[in-house]
């Protein structure tokens, strides 16, 4: 209830307010000890009023009762409800010069430290009751949290939903914070990075895969924007500034639904924000939205009615693996099906689907995960990452009593991942016997569709592609122009190109064989399998993307 309850009781005793054997025969009659302000309101020996009393003059602060204060809209919108009900504070009176706050709690240091950047206003904090704070938090906020449930609002502040037009009563961070990431979301960006740099803050945004430099600001702004930011997300420390730190925002942009994950760093000038934006809409992608062809769709959804087996996706980090799982389960996931995730961390929830998010540091591993998830009786598994050999034998095993297993690995191309399962223990016949396909794949930036015109490929893409002029003779090549919808740079959004590797009773005779990853990828080429760069080599010949992409993207293809 009070952030120091110890010292809270001390007060009390050195005050007057209550005696040392009140305090004991309340911590004889609650187990634990813990507890004992609330024991002792709720037994009527202590009213809030003492308690909201003694901590004012303990921090030098009047004491205020607020209903000798008529609540003015302007006013009390001066601070977001998210912030307002985080640390359980009101505004009540604006001089012009100094907002004046009633506080339950003066003892929560990190709340004294964070509401002058959050808000970047002077301040006036005031004390008020702990009950006379949570009443009108109910009653003049948009969402009322008592236990007769939301009351309607007599008026209503924006906390979540950052659309161009915020608050007119915003302070300024909040206005800039709300900006940025309306920005970033219009941008279709799919990360924000805050950068600390010697004297200034740099604003970057992820777009199609390319960092692009969007703003910079003082220095002395960072404190008050990363204060905001771990406000919203609702459980980052503002006060811990030396430990990375994780949290996750939502928010309202327009009609769309849209989650931030939120990563802090300290650097050597600061802390430093990364936050990956994670639209819900992308949970409705289905496979020609990621960029299949209709011959490898309906390969691959052929696949997807499997009753069991491993179906893995691979690919380096920021390959799309993980949207390809999601749209993997969204074709799928039918009221007959019991459908289970184990990933690190959730990304995205998906409805209808039973989801659990591992968390090591209480023992929740993917392994512990996934043996209670068996006992579930699932009829399909989705496990975000095989890392080790025991989430793969767990995986294995399951696939092999029934159960149809999603998963992603680390490899450049499909045959390689045989030979990293291998190489982290997992025995060549189990793999032989439980998977089933191994799709690769990786992102390239589409053209934009307004701005695109016929082109050439050059010289040095045709060596790199392979490709003679008999293969481009009649088909549609596009080149990247520029226009204002794509920002100059003549892309817009991405696609992934693939190499699909289908395990038959040849190739599982090869993988019990233990053949090298090089005889397993030629005997695959035999058998029809298209590599990364004959996909991608397709979707350039359909005017989808051009020539660089493709070469940049599959510098490691050997063939």
């Amino acid at each position: 209830m009070f952030s120091n309850e110890d010292y809270l009781t001390e007060l009390l005793i050195e005050s007057g307010t209550i005696s040392e054997e009140q305090i004991h025969q309340a911590r004889e009659s609650i187990p634990g000890g813990k507890g004992i302000i609330e024991h002792l309101l709720t037994s009527k020996t202590l009213t809030e009023k003492q308690v909201a009393e003694t901590l004012a003059a303990n921090a030098s602060m009047a004491f205020v009762e607020l209903e000798d204060y008529p609540m003015d809209p302007d006013i009390l919108a001066s601070i977001p409800e998210d912030i307002a009900r985080r640390y359980r504070v009101i505004p009540f009176h604006d001089d012009g010069l100094l907002l004046s706050i009633a506080v339950a709690d003066p003892l929560d240091f990190e709340m004294l430290d964070s509401l002058p950047l959050v808000i970047g206003r002077e301040l006036n904090l005031t004390c008020a009751a702990l009950s006379d704070i949570n009443s009108h938090l109910s009653q003049f906020y948009s969402s009322g949290e008592s236990g007769d449930g939301p009351k309607e609002p007599i008026f209503s502040v924006s906390t979540g939903d950052s659309e161009a037009g915020a608050e007119t009563g915003d302070a300024p961070i909040i206005r800039l914070v709300q900006q940025m990431l309306t920005e970033a979301f219009r941008l279709r960006a799919s990360d924000i990075h805050i950068e600390p740099l010697e004297t200034s803050v740099r604003i970057r945004y992820r777009m199609d895969g390319k960092l692009v430099h969007v703003d910079t600001h003082p220095k002395k702004l960072l404190p008050a924007i990363i204060a905001r930011l771990k406000v919203m997300s609702g459980s980052m420390s503002i006060a811990e500034k030396r430990l990375p730190q994780d949290g996750r925002i939502q928010l309202k942009m327009g009609d769309k639904e849209v989650d931030l994950r939120v990563s802090s760093v300290p650097s050597n000038h600061g802390e430093s924000i990364v936050m990956r934006i994670l639209d819900k809409t992308a949970l409705l992608l289905g496979l020609p939205e990621l960029g299949f062809f209709s011959d490898d769709q309906a390969e691959f959804e052929q696949l997807l009615g499997l009753p069991d087996g491993i179906i893995l996706v691979t690919g380096p980090t920021g390959s799309g693996k993980t949207t390809t799982l999601y749209a993997c389960l969204n074709v799928i996931n039918k009221p007959d099906k019991k459908i289970i995730t184990v990933e690190d961390p959730v990304e995205y929830e998906l409805p209808g689907i039973n989801q659990v998010m591992v968390k090591a540091d209480i023992g929740m591993t993917f392994g512990n995960a996934l043996r209670a998830m068996l006992r579930q009786a699932p009829n399909i598994i989705m496990i975000g990452e095989i890392r080790d050999a025991e989430t793969a034998n767990i995986a294995i095993n399951a696939s092999l009593t029934g159960h149809l297993v999603f998963s992603t690995l680390h490899t450049n191309d499909a045959p390689s991942a045989v030979a990293r399962l291998s190489d982290i223990g997992v025995k060549p016949f189990l793999i032989a016997s439980a998977v089933r396909s191994i799709l690769a794949q990786r992102l390239v930036r589409k053209l934009c569709p307004i701005c695109k015109a016929p082109a050439e490929l050059t010289e040095k893409e045709m060596r790199a592609l392979h490709l003679d002029a008999s293969r481009t003779a009649e088909a549609s090549i596009y080149g990247p122009v520029g226009c204002e919808k794509c920002r100059g740079n003549g892309f817009r959004g991405r696609m992934g190109i693939f190499e699909l590797f289908n395990i038959d009773d040849e190739v599982r005779s090869m993988i019990n064989g233990e053949l090298t990853t090089g005889q397993l990828r030629r005997r695959a080429r035999e058998l029809g399998m298209r590599t990364l760069r004959e996909d991608g080599i397709r979707k350039v010949l359909a005017g989808l993307t051009s020539g660089g992409e493709v070469v940049h993207a599959t510098m490691g293809d050997a063939d």
